[in-house]
């Protein structure tokens, strides 16, 4: 092994199984984990030995139904009835099944707690704080349920949210599923072509919205976004208007331009709260639509059925996160990213959910630490790009909060590089399980995840979900072993797989794209597109998006790596890497070229361009380093803030980005549009 190439693996810490974990669970947390009776559950029902968790993930790979059955049961799943069948395969892998003969209710598994114990906490920055118990939120959702029948919305109609990370978001969600509606949400931050992107394309029936949000101290109103917006949704029967920012500055309410528009509490006051009655449906009755980026087109439609989705978020809420009833569960995230469906789903193990409107920065940059010691918070959820934001604003909430109950660390969004790691356990708490996660919107879950019983490694995702048959492949679909950069694929079927892509009202119509967006490339496994390697750890890392994936001289380097070093020079606040075609006009090669932006105040100099170029050379290989560093102002980002890697690579080639209303910064393109005859000219 070359030098260059041993100095890299240590650094991330992965050296043949070298040093020491950052963090290892003790055998009171071992013992009391969900994983753990659940891996004596499995030994005792099919008469097994299963010694941890490698074991099991092997055996819940090999034995889908069985593994999905013990899931089932072990939660306790409440259906009107499970059936017989509980996995049948076929031909092509997005055709396989799972409890084709099941009928149940996602909404119902959600509210089995009927008590005065708290369901919600909601804190919109430093205006609004609220809580719900267990029997407010049951109260709440059988008057949306009624106001929503009332509306004409029955089983597959489409109801859609355009609402902060708020209780009402949560309410309407649980009120239309548990009709049997197909719910689906945006965060109001969208423009109103945004809104029209997404809406416009599932035709929604019911549109419930809010008035305006905060955001660093500043309150928007979005009430002209949704007058422009609501003409043109057509099948629109009704509007309701959650007057957030009026009750919150408590100012009147004028809703005279919004058509069809109603408040909250004017439509759902008439309703006596009763029983919420439950619909129950086919294990593949749709109940959300997702939306891709759509950084390069309208965003596709992801359709997600609801017994898979709830099946493999049981999975993961138990079994990987490890949330107990009465947990405290936190994640920063919109009701536009994919994470906030996900957590929802930790309704279902009886915790209290914290709900966040607002920056993350706000209160000099401690609010989510001040929410996390107010509420007890057991799970902390954020992006890798906040925990990076955290060490270099020297934030130190070890220090400056007491953080007592917090447990489990969730990082995802981004990959987490091991300076993340380390700013984990130097900032904000030793002992804590830090969970770097990966999936996506894709499969509304993860392939990825931690585990409370398994150390942690400097860098490394703890493990393969269970029941995820995650392998790395080469380019041309041949596994890799241990050690190898790969694509991401899975080999078996698992319950997320979307039913589809919504194309002019139909899954069947868009078949074909959803075949072609996973299963073509790499045919009989779905290939996610994911560049990432398997550690002797039996853990995983990951470089970033194999479509942006840099191929200097034909080999494949993952962004991740070049970013890790960058943005660890104070100098650099952030920073995007693509690969150039080079020269310009042809394919015979590509170069890298890093766009930087630089603390407040700076210049790049070639001085500063030759300490970038010399970090990552030091500390990956020559091929990584960039042939050009050039400043910009800003990095362009969509609403759920990754980078768009493929945005700038677009412009650069003086090729369109057909979507800018994905983007939270669509100004910041123009930049790299005029960069362009200077990139191409030398």
């Amino acid at each position: 092994m070359n030098p260059q190439a041993t100095r890299l693996e240590n650094q991330s810490g992965r050296a043949g199984g070298a040093g020491q974990p950052l963090w290892r669970p003790t055998p009171q947390r071992i013992a009391a984990a969900h994983v753990t009776a659940f891996r004596q559950f499995v030994n005792h029902r099919h008469g097994l030995q299963l010694d941890d968790y490698e074991t099991l993930w092997q055996w819940s790979t090999n034995h889908l139904g069985d593994f999905w059955t013990a899931v089932w049961d072990s939660a306790g799943v409440v259906a009107e009835t499970r059936g017989e069948r509980a996995y049948v395969p076929a031909e092509s892998m997005p055709d396989a099944r799972f409890f084709p003969d099941a009928r149940l209710n996602f909404a119902q598994n959600l509210l089995r707690r009927h008590d005065d114990g708290t369901a919600l906490m909601f804190w919109g920055e430093d205006k609004v704080r609220r809580q719900l118990s267990w029997r407010e939120l049951h109260a709440e959702v059988s008057r949306m349920q009624q106001w929503l029948a009332a509306q004409g919305v029955a089983a597959g109609d489409r109801v859609a949210a355009y609402l902060p990370n708020m209780p009402e978001a949560i309410v309407t969600m649980l009120a239309a599923s548990a009709l049997g509606a197909v719910f689906t949400s945006a965060s109001p931050d969208f423009g109103a072509q945004g809104l029209l992107d997404r809406f416009g394309q599932v035709k929604p029936k019911v549109l419930v919205a809010c008035d305006g949000y905060f955001y660093a101290g500043k309150t928007v109103d979005v009430r002209d976004k949704l007058a422009q917006a609501v003409p043109q949704l057509s099948d629109l029967q009704a509007v309701l208007v959650v007057p957030y920012v009026a009750d919150a500055l408590g100012t009147p309410l004028d809703l005279s331009a919004v058509p069809k528009a109603q408040t909250w509490g004017s439509a759902l006051g008439p309703y006596v709260a009763g029983d919420v009655h439950y619909a129950q449906l086919p294990f593949d009755h749709p109940l959300y639509i997702l939306y891709s980026s759509g950084t390069t087109g309208v965003p596709k439609c992801i359709v997600h059925r609801a017994g898979g989705v709830l099946l493999k978020h049981l999975c993961e809420m138990r079994l990987h996160a490890d949330v107990h009833e009465n947990d405290r569960v936190f994640y920063f995230t919109t009701c536009g990213w994919m994470m906030w469906n996900w957590l929802v789903s930790g309704l279902s193990q009886g915790a209290t959910l914290c709900l966040y409107d607002g920056s993350p920065f706000a209160a000099e940059g401690n609010i989510l630490f001040d929410y996390a010691d107010a509420a007890d918070f057991t799970h902390f959820g954020t992006s890798a790009k906040f925990i990076e934001a955290l060490e270099k604003a020297g934030l130190e909430p070890a220090a400056s909060h007491r953080l007592a109950t917090l447990r489990t660390v969730f990082s995802t969004g981004s990959p987490l590089v091991p300076e993340g790691f380390d700013t984990v356990y130097k900032r904000i708490k030793r002992d804590v399980c830090l969970s770097s996660i990966s999936g996506g919107t894709d499969l509304v879950s993860c392939f990825t995840f931690g585990t409370p019983t398994h150390p942690v490694w400097r860098g490394e995702i703890q493990a393969a979900a269970l029941g995820m048959a995650v392998a790395v492949f080469d380019e041309h679909g041949k596994p890799l072993p241990e050690g190898s950069k790969g694509e991401l694929v899975c080999t078996q079927p698992f319950p997320t797989m979307p039913l589809g892509f919504l194309v002019d009202g139909s899954v069947e119509k868009g078949r074909d794209k959803y075949l072609d967006a996973y299963f073509t490339r790499m045919p009989g496994v779905w290939h996610h597109g994911d560049y990432i390697e398997r550690t002797v750890h039996h853990g995983y890392i990951i470089y970033g998006r194999s479509d942006a994936t840099l191929n200097p001289g034909g080999v494949r380097i993952g962004t991740a790596e070049i970013y890790r070093q960058v943005e660890k020079l104070p100098e650099v606040a952030e920073s995007l890497v693509i690969g150039q075609n080079w020269p310009p006009g042809t394919y015979n090669d590509v170069r890298v070229v890093l766009f930087v932006k630089l603390r407040e105040g700076l210049t790049l100099d070639e001085a500063l361009t030759a300490r970038i170029k010399q970090a990552i050379r030091d500390n990956t290989t020559p091929r990584h380093v960039p042939a050009r560093v050039v400043q910009v102002h800003d990095i362009p980002r969509t609403k759920s803030n990754k980078i768009v890697e493929l945005a700038v690579r677009n412009l650069v080639h003086g090729e369109p980005v057909r979507n800018l209303t994905a983007l939270a910064n669509p100004e910041a393109l123009e930049e790299y549009r005029q960069l362009r005859s200077d990139l191409e000219s030398s």
